[in-house]
């Protein structure tokens, strides 16, 4: 599979999506290719334009391809590999095989690099020929020996017997000292070369003392399993959100189900609570609070885990919330995986003996919002608010853009007939995505032109990207009251879209700090240690949006902060929400 994908460098426009889309013919022969004028400075996305004829056949696709390269050079942007190759993904992962395999070959006659070959490699091992799909694999490997995606690849078609490690396998893995200390530089080493920020919020001095401290706890009997945990306090130690290892998913997997903590805990303004006693309904109940666990205080405990839980900048709530979502695995590895539990409970008498765990449990997500869809718009009782999800800016334009554009347009509309005089914006829960869709959004928002990015720099740009030039809003925003519902889990581009929001609309923000800002290293480039294969990512690009004036180490912050307790918790009380609707009716 595509490793190496670095997601920010899809700076791509949304020209034809912004309601000046052009009228579809049908065949690409028919196109007037002076139909598109290029007066911002950004060439628009082929994609965008291919897409436009993903009814035709893919032949005639790549003619009208290389018809507008040599015709309209410098309208589109036909130097973005990563975007044309994502546009073949989407062909594979639809079994559609066979155009994915025609948009590869054109990518290797095109650019020839080693990912293009990967790609390759990949279709023709999807066909079933694995001679030509180990030919091209070997051809990406040479070209770039850190290519550990065709290095696994060839591995298995060489060795079709070979049986990879089970996860629980890999985590009692025993490599040597030595191995460890070497693993540990490349990934500190990498981590500095790659990450363009990556001394923004701790020191050179102080991380590499973390490195060595780590370093000096390996001893012959270290487990993989416990190797893991200690990288991930590296890949923390950066504070960036897009810097880390696949989140805590890795670990969980490893786990053997009896190593779990047998139960489900909530990790609340200081205090721990437990929310799901599981299989000790007869000793605990939900909302009993817990003290210690094995004799460690719950601050201490939580004090330590935080360090190996990657977040933007100094933002608490993303940590909180990624413990609340995995705490049944983190509490084994920072505890150094106890046979057994004891914990003692506020109020009570004796500590409580807790039975081995019997199956793997978690990630517990809890998500309050009514919409099951990454995008819903509800029009209230009242007949005059309007409830607008957003739990997801991944729309990008070698995919599905024109979902978010036309969800968008349609919801406004939609908004302007029925009158609606309040709207309330929910990102919650919202990871960040395509800037094309968070444009899109704000020009609805906003009555003034605007920039989005006073900054986009990644390896190898050369022109302008999408969000740099001047955007202008449409010809009728939406102009009565606008909240906006916010959580730790916000990040990437919600970071942007919502610092934006903060000094260019007169909305009003509710809920807890944000886990982005306008400050984002994004993009990933791939990596795995040489010696225990850890596979981690890096950032690899910077982009910052113009509301420059907030501090690049908090989360957008709400101007009024809710949050629940214990009872809001078990009773699945969505008090944002509930303090919104008060607020807009007062």
């Amino acid at each position: 599979m595509y490793k190496n994908f670095r997601y920010s460098l899809l700076l791509v426009c949304s020209f034809w999506f912004l309601g000046c889309g052009v009228k579809k013919s049908n065949s690409p022969t028919e196109v007037n290719h002076t139909e598109f004028k290029n007066t911002t400075g950004i060439r628009k996305s082929i994609v965008q334009k291919l897409k436009e004829y993903d009814h035709l056949p893919v032949e005639e696709r790549i003619k009208l391809y290389k018809t507008l390269k040599k015709e309209n050079p410098d309208d589109y942007n036909f130097e973005n590999e990563d975007e044309l190759t994502m546009y073949g993904y989407g062909f594979l992962w639809a079994d559609k095989t066979e155009e994915a395999f025609a948009i590869f070959q054109l990518i290797v006659e095109v650019f020839g690099s080693p990912n293009s070959y990967d790609s390759l490699a990949e279709a023709y091992l999807k066909k079933g020929n694995k001679e030509l799909a180990l030919l091209y694999y070997e051809k990406a490997l040479v070209m770039n020996p850190d290519n550990y995606n065709a290095e696994d690849q060839i591995a298995m078609i060489r060795n079709p017997e070979m049986k990879p490690l089970t996860p629980t396998q890999k985590f009692d893995q025993v490599f040597t000292p030595q191995q460890y200390r070497e693993d540990l530089d490349q990934l500190a080493h990498s981590i500095l070369k790659i990450h363009p920020n990556a001394l923004k919020f701790i020191t050179k001095t102080a991380f590499w003392n973390n490195v060595e401290n780590i370093k000096s706890k390996i001893n012959e009997k270290t487990t993989f399993g416990e190797f893991s945990f200690q990288c991930n306090k590296i890949i923390a130690s950066v504070h960036c959100s897009h810097t880390g290892s696949g989140g805590f998913y890795p670990e969980l997997e490893m786990l053997s189900a009896e190593l779990f903590f047998p139960l489900q805990v909530r990790w609340i303004g200081e205090q721990l609570f437990v929310i799901d006693a599981m299989n000790h309904q007869n000793q605990i109940k939900p909302t009993d609070e817990i003290l210690t666990i094995n004799g460690v205080s719950v601050k201490q405990m939580m004090a330590k885990i935080f360090e190996h839980i990657p977040a933007q900048g100094y933002v608490q709530t993303t940590k909180t919330h990624v413990f609340n979502s995995f705490s049944s695995s983190y509490i084994p590895y920072v505890l150094g995986f106890p046979k057994s539990y004891t914990i003692t409970l506020k109020g009570a008498g004796n500590p409580v003996v807790l039975q081995k765990g019997i199956k793997k449990t978690g990630p517990f997500w809890d998500n309050l919002q009514y919409c099951r869809d990454q995008l819903c718009l509800k029009i209230l009782e009242d007949q005059q608010t309007a409830l607008m999800t957003i739990t997801s800016f991944n729309y990008y334009s070698w995919n599905n853009l024109s979902e978010f554009v036309q969800f968008t347009d349609n919801s406004f509309q939609e908004i302007e007939k029925n009158k609606i005089k309040n709207l309330i914006i929910d990102v919650r829960f919202n990871g960040g995505g395509s800037q094309s869709a968070a444009i899109h959004l704000l020009r609805y928002l906003v009555e003034k032109p605007f920039i989005y990015y006073s900054k986009a720099e990644s390896a190898g740009k050369t022109e302008k990207s999408e969000g740099e030039e001047v955007i202008h809003p449409v010809s009728k925003p939406f102009k009565g009251k606008t909240f906006y519902l916010i959580d730790g889990i916000g990040n990437s581009t919600t970071g942007h879209f919502m610092s934006l929001v903060k000094v260019l609309t007169p909305g009003i923000i509710i809920g807890e700090e944000l886990g982005s800002n306008q400050f984002c290293s994004a993009g990933s480039t791939s990596c795995r240690l040489k010696h225990t294969k850890f596979t981690y990512y890096v950032a690899n690009n910077t982009h910052i949006s113009t509301a420059t004036s907030l501090p690049d180490e908090k989360g957008i912050l709400p101007d009024h902060f809710v949050g629940q307790n214990i009872q809001d918790v078990v009773n699945k009380k969505d008090v944002v929400l509930e303090y919104a609707l008060k607020l807009l009716h007062k």
